[in-house]
């Protein structure tokens, strides 16, 4: 398996200094990546967000994860993961293979206009079933709540044209805190890197731990569009939402803040999948057993080539889906 095919815990390609986005030697196909590896990109990188490439190994863990965990055909998934599956002995096989990944982003017909969607699975004869959209924010935090009219209006532009569609809205932001900011300071004078220095806009975390109120009412504002349960249901709430906050400080770099959100929040990203497989197994194989060779989540063979320790690749933080 060549060297370049999985990359290295915590080594996601950097964009090439001086050169514009489309010039970089970052991957332009999905990886197969960690959690790890997704957040401590977003919150090491230092180049203009504009490119969308601190966020987009976000979008590759999300897409792996929906095949693994989730049991989502590869090819219906959008951007490719790097997988290959075949049934073998009655059982479905899985096997990572980087030949077969692909980029992108899937266009979907919303009610007021078309929208590119960073995730989407789509089945064959009835389009996008579930989609995620992945945002970051890096700092200015301040300006949080004008993030929230673009964030209704993505969800209700889509619903109106696939009210079955399950629809799930990660948004993920720097844990900065204040002690990060003095350190910052501090090394400015030592001509330190533009995307560690901070501002007080871009702190996150307060003295005493806690986040501050930008970001409290920033998640109370989310809590009030995640639930979305039936087709029938307002059509500007998504079915899942998680608000995940990323460690800054260098021994956690890339890991989830775990005392923010409250471990009774529904926005916290451990229940965020889970709600994903759960409104869809309602709505497109309970509900529509006629479908069920068509839209029933596979089960992978635990002895599947991809889900063999030893092997190189960036490890799975999550169960993946087996066969009992």
């Amino acid at each position: 398996m060549p060297d370049n095919d999985v990359i290295p815990e915590g080594e996601l390609p950097e964009e090439a200094e001086g050169a514009a986005p489309e010039d970089s030697d970052f991957p332009k196909t999905c990886q197969w990546t960690s959690e790890r590896q997704a957040l401590t990109h977003f919150a090491s990188y230092s180049g203009a967000t504009q490119s969308q490439q601190h966020i987009k190994p976000l979008h590759w863990y999300v897409a792996c994860r929906l095949v693994i965990e989730g049991g989502f055909r590869p090819e219906e998934i959008t951007p490719r993961p790097p997988f290959s599956f075949r049934k073998r002995r009655g059982k479905w096989e899985l096997s990572y293979d980087p030949t077969r990944a692909a980029g992108g982003e899937a266009t979907i017909l919303g009610g007021l206009k078309t929208k590119n969607v960073d995730v989407v699975v789509e089945k064959p004869g009835l389009g996008p079933v579930l989609a995620v959209s992945c945002k970051g924010m890096t700092g200015a935090f301040r300006n949080l709540t004008n993030r929230m009219e673009e964030t209704i209006g993505e969800c209700t532009n889509l619903h109106i044209t696939y009210p079955a569609m399950v629809f799930g809205y990660l948004f993920v932001i720097r844990a900065n805190r204040l002690i990060e900011e003095a350190a910052a300071q501090a090394a400015e004078s030592e001509d330190a890197s533009a995307g560690r220095q901070l501002k007080a806009n871009d702190i996150a975390m307060a003295v005493g731990g806690e986040p501050v109120e930008s970001i409290i009412r920033f998640h109370s504002a989310l809590r009030e569009l995640a639930g979305r349960r039936g087709i029938r249901d307002d059509v500007s709430r998504y079915e899942a939402v998680s608000l995940a906050m990323v460690e800054m400080a260098d021994a956690d770099l890339g890991k989830l803040l775990p005392t923010y959100p409250a471990e009774d929040s529904p926005l916290r990203l451990e229940q965020f999948f889970q709600t994903l497989y759960l409104r869809y197994d309602e709505r497109f194989v309970y509900s529509a057993p006629d479908l069920k060779s068509v839209t029933q989540r596979l089960e992978w063979a635990p002895d599947s080539p991809a889900l063999q320790p030893g092997l190189e690749f960036p490890g799975i933080d999550y169960p993946a889906r087996l066969v009992e």
